[in-house]
């Protein structure tokens, strides 16, 4: 299950200011926030079968490790900028799976098991990509542990780009009560705004401006 705040960042400069901010280093495991350079991938059919039933199947290298995940709906998405939605995650090391993946990697679940009947044996192809940094800081609030995270980078759809800056904040252990009032210390120190879209509604918007 990942629960996380997201928010729209204007400046490169208030992501610096943010992972400096006092309170979150008052509260860091690291006083440094870590810096992974990040490549995802993001797959459909071409009748985009996945999108209609709001499932994500994505490849993505972090670092030196690759990732297949996929994600799926469970409640509102995008409310005041709050998204609950389960996931799987497996390591892969065929570098194929970048660009040819194999919907069949996640067949050991349940998900994954209706992830090869929605697809109904169709290609999955390569819809968009994401490249950007992301700036991460782990936070230990007492009953929660949560990770904050600044990604500034570029969204790729065919022809057309467009660039992408946003703060995560993400659950990792704990209660939802102490995410959301962590989040409300940032809106009310920073003004943020919600984002109101994940990245796969980003990069699905910007696919259809082809």
């Amino acid at each position: 299950m990942e629960i996380e705040l997201k928010y729209s960042i204007d400046t490169p400069e208030l992501s610096d200011e943010i992972l400096r901010y006092s309170w979150i280093l008052e509260h860091a495991e690291s006083p440094l926030p870590e810096e992974v350079r990040m490549k995802a991938a993001y797959f459909d059919t071409d009748d985009r079968v996945l999108t209609r039933n709001n499932i994500a199947f994505r490849i993505r290298t972090e670092g030196s490790k690759t990732l297949a995940t996929l994600k799926w709906k469970d409640d509102d998405e995008g409310i005041s900028g709050l998204y609950v939605r389960s996931e799987i995650n497996v390591p892969v090391s065929d570098p194929a799976c970048f660009f040819h993946p194999d919907p069949e990697i996640f067949k050991e679940s349940d998900e994954g098991a209706n992830l090869l009947e929605v697809i109904e044996g169709k290609t999955l192809v390569n819809v968009f990509d994401m490249i950007f940094t992301r700036r991460r800081i782990r936070i230990d609030v007492g009953r929660s542990i949560l990770e904050i995270s600044c990604d500034e980078g570029v969204i790729v759809a065919g022809s057309k780009s467009e660039p992408m800056r946003e703060l995560e904040i993400e659950l990792y252990v704990g209660g939802r009560e102490d995410l959301l009032a962590a989040g409300n210390i940032l809106v009310e120190k920073y003004g943020l705004k919600p984002e109101l879209r994940t990245k796969l509604a980003r990069g699905v918007a910007l696919l259809l401006k082809q």
